[in-house]
């Protein structure tokens, strides 16, 4: 006699389909954001002309036209990623500025550049490069320029007090703020000596000059490092 059993299909793995992840939809902002980063990172890494769109979509994960539809482009996307590197290097330099020592204004500068490239190397990476797009929103040189006319207005105050002629203010506006990037252009690869002595020689040049420059340069605010 043959005994039918029944079997609990629900109970058998065999009979189990697998589910499907769900993949989260990104809004908007969020794919933006995300192509954002991408870029940002390849653009540092690759350069604009080495960097394709294709590369861009196929990291987030999307087709070509996304890309498009939120920057136009390549050209788009850049000029963004640029535009937003510069407001952020330009917004620490001129938030450090709260002393009221002249001196400890020029470290708190080196301070705030030193900073941010150490904080932001690809975004110092994307801007010291020569903008490809003739209409992009800015270049490093224009970059410069801006954080010098801050430092302009301190400088002036300073020349001002001690019987110099501040209409000179913007020329050692730009030799100094010029002077502090370049150096940190070097300071990006070879990451010697430490931030904190970099800044404290770059002081020690701006402050002193050759001629009165301190064999053992130091720094006079509260920040060491």
């Amino acid at each position: 006699m043959m005994v039918a059993v029944a079997t609990d299909s629900s109970s058998n793995p065999s009979n189990d389909k697998p589910r499907r992840a769900r993949r989260t939809r990104m809004t908007g902002a969020e794919r933006r954001q995300q192509l954002l980063e991408i870029g940002r990172t390849l653009f540092a890494a690759k350069g604009f002309e080495g960097t394709s769109v294709e590369e861009i979509a196929a990291k987030a994960g999307v087709s070509k036209p996304v890309v498009y539809e939120h920057f136009g482009g390549k050209e788009g996307l850049y000029a963004v990623v640029v535009d937003r590197e510069m407001r952020r290097l330009l917004d620490m330099v001129t938030s450090s500025l709260t002393a009221g020592h002249p001196r400890e204004l020029c470290e708190q500068a080196a301070f705030a550049l030193l900073d941010y490239i150490e904080e932001y190397t690809d975004g110092f990476r994307i801007l010291v490069r020569d903008s490809p797009i003739p209409q992009s929103t800015g270049t490093f040189a224009s970059l410069i320029s801006d954080i010098a006319t801050q430092v302009e207005d301190i400088l002036g105050r300073e020349f001002k007090s001690r019987g110099f002629d501040p209409k000179l203010a913007p020329l050692y506006a730009q030799a100094l703020v010029g002077m502090v990037a370049l150096t940190g252009q070097w300071w990006l690869d070879v990451r010697r000596p430490k931030k904190a002595e970099v800044a404290a020689h770059l002081v020690n040049l701006a402050w002193h000059g050759l001629d009165g420059i301190e064999a053992k340069p130091h720094l006079i605010g509260r920040r060491k490092a």
